[in-house]
């Protein structure tokens, strides 16, 4: 057991775990050519370890310890030097200050990758909105839309789809199987040379087709998977149809409709409609989307340009909150610099759309926001406790009085520069 204390509270790996970070940080700020950002915070920085896979293989290899294991071992490490090597004294205090301060920015960090949530939230003028959307996860949505007062949503996330094969909601009467999952996806024709297609009998796959494509690396992209999905109940299969978030975020789709809906004299879908058993079903693959119990109205947007340019300087929205179960109903100004935080969200003004009549807020959750803060609070505060205690002790040296019998030796006078008697 001492040998294992000795080894955590060792200053040699403290040493190489810090180079290691250094190592962790460099390689990943250069795979970010190749990956892009989002890739690499969550294979490096956000894992505890990398992984490497062999070309055409399907197993991987641990290579390099993540952000998350060199930040718990530091951590670790911290901890047991204190307990092995630290003795309480009033003048170091502020030490334990500090060392307690870069523990919770360690531990905050962790929590904040681990549990924030980031989201957009798209509003219209005069359309109240509940919701908002992951750009990064999407979700297969199966709703029933029988009632037509209130949807009744079952959410598939994409980590499911992925994996292929069958899923069975529990509160849905047949089973969904992903017989193919597309991770990035582009529209294609059934003569078109790029690899793989999927398409489907019913919806609007028997006119599309979706091939796959590498997974984005640029920040102002992202991936739009597609996947053929199979409705089967105990009396065989009901149909298959192609879902991808083309359908449900890009206008292109409306065109196509109205042509492939004349072309076959009938309308097309793109939410993908079937019924079954008495009711109405829809498939979309869209968005993960995070619901709210308010609503949010866009009122009215506004942004300023630079002057004699026609780029955007500044923008507010002013929406409406109407929060039935805190009584909450009040109009509210958001602007690039002053944010809503309501319900443990924060919503900042980010973009917007189609001149001023679309607003895009982003909305973010994180549970140890404020961690950060307190952090950096605790360490000011332990650096100056520490100088406090530290010039307190040398002014109290300096004041002290000489000590009895204690013989104090001097300099003998010297002739000063204008030749004055040394006596003088």
């Amino acid at each position: 057991m001492d040998r294992f204390v000795q080894f955590f509270s060792s200053l040699r790996l403290t040493l190489v775990f810090l180079a290691l970070a250094f190592l962790l940080v460099f390689a990943g700020t250069l795979a970010q050519v190749n990956l892009g950002l989002y890739t690499v915070q969550s294979e490096f920085f956000r894992s505890f370890f990398v992984y490497w896979t062999p070309k055409g293989a399907h197993w991987k290899i641990p290579v390099f310890p993540g952000g998350w294991l060199i930040g718990l071992v530091l951590t670790v490490n911290l901890l047991a030097a204190h307990i092995t090597r630290f003795r309480f004294s009033r003048g170091k205090i502020g030490i334990l200050i500090v060392h307690s301060g870069l523990i919770l920015l360690l531990l905050g960090q962790f929590f904040t990758e681990r549990y924030q949530v980031e989201s957009t939230m798209r509003l219209e003028v005069g359309v109240p909105r509940n919701y908002s959307e992951d750009s990064r996860q999407t979700e297969l949505a199966i709703i029933d839309s029988t009632d037509p007062t209130q949807d009744s949503v079952v959410s598939i996330p994409a980590s499911m789809l992925e994996k292929g094969g069958d899923i069975h909601p529990a509160t849905l009467p047949f089973t969904v199987r992903v017989s193919k999952y597309f991770a990035n996806s582009v529209p294609a024709g059934p003569m078109t040379g790029e690899g793989e297609k999927i398409n489907s009998k019913y919806g609007i796959g028997r006119s599309v087709w979706f091939a796959a494509a590498p997974k984005t690396t640029q920040l102002d992209d992202e991936d739009k998977p597609a996947a053929l999905v199979e409705i089967v109940n105990d009396q065989g299969t009901v149909g298959s149809w192609v879902v991808s978030t083309w359908l449900t975020k890009h206008p292109w789709v409306e065109a196509l409709q109205q042509e492939v809906g004349g072309m076959l004299n009938a309308p097309v879908d793109r939410a993908q409609s079937f019924s079954l058993q008495g009711r109405a079903y829809q498939l979309a693959l869209r968005p993960t989307r995070y619901y709210q119990p308010f609503s949010i109205t866009l009122l009215q947007f506004h942004h300023d340009v630079y002057a004699g340019t026609d780029i955007p300087s500044s923008f507010s929205s002013k929406i409406h909150l109407n929060d039935p179960a805190r009584g909450e109903n009040r109009d509210v100004l958001i602007s690039m610099n002053k944010p809503l935080r309501y319900r443990g969200e924060t919503f900042y003004q980010a973009s917007f759309e189609n001149g001023d009549k679309v607003s895009i807020l982003q909305v973010v959750r994180n549970p140890a926001s404020v961690t950060p803060y307190v952090a950096c609070a605790l360490m000011g505060l332990g650096l100056l406790a520490q100088f406090l205690a530290h010039l307190f002790r040398f002014a109290g040296k300096r004041l002290a009085p000489a000590q009895p019998g204690k013989k104090i030796s001097a300099a003998r006078p010297t002739a000063g520069a204008a030749g004055l008697p040394a006596a003088i």
